[in-house]
């Protein structure tokens, strides 16, 4: 089964984001209190466990959630495999695949010390159909 392993949030773009213990998605917006929320086609990114263990495997020991700037940390189903206009939910939440992956512009401190990351590549955005509370250990569903 998929699963919502963490709901990650920051105030500013551009850095590591910090685990919290719910969040709450606004319809057509994003995440509540996220840098990145707005009304375009990126209000949310997500990331596999799957992902992150790649970079683990090439040396990047103890990453925790966030540290790809990801607001949603699953487990369970490759979200790179999905395509745009996908829809799943997340606990009582309704989203859409938006886009996978995105151009990295200026390289991060993961690429500079294991020469690679995933987020320009595993990662997905979505946009918010349908908001609501969501808590880790929340079930992911394709619909």
């Amino acid at each position: 089964m998929a699963e919502l392993v963490a709901i990650n949030i920051s105030k500013q773009k551009g850095i590591p984001k910090e685990a919290i213990p719910e969040g709450r998605l606004l319809e057509d917006f994003g995440l509540e209190g996220d840098a990145h929320s707005g009304k375009w086609h990126r209000q949310l990114s997500l990331l596999g466990t799957e992902s992150i263990k790649k970079i683990e495997d090439m040396g990047m020991e103890g990453l925790c959630t966030g540290r790809f700037a990801e607001n949603l940390t699953t487990r369970g189903i490759i979200l790179y495999e999905l395509e745009p206009g996908t829809k799943f939910t997340v606990g009582p939440c309704l989203l859409e695949v938006t886009q996978i992956g995105k151009e990295c512009h200026q390289h991060c401190a993961i690429y500079h010390q294991v020469g690679d990351c995933v987020m320009p590549r595993e990662g997905i955005f979505a946009r918010v159909l349908r908001g609501g509370i969501i808590r880790p250990g929340d079930p992911i569903e394709l619909c």
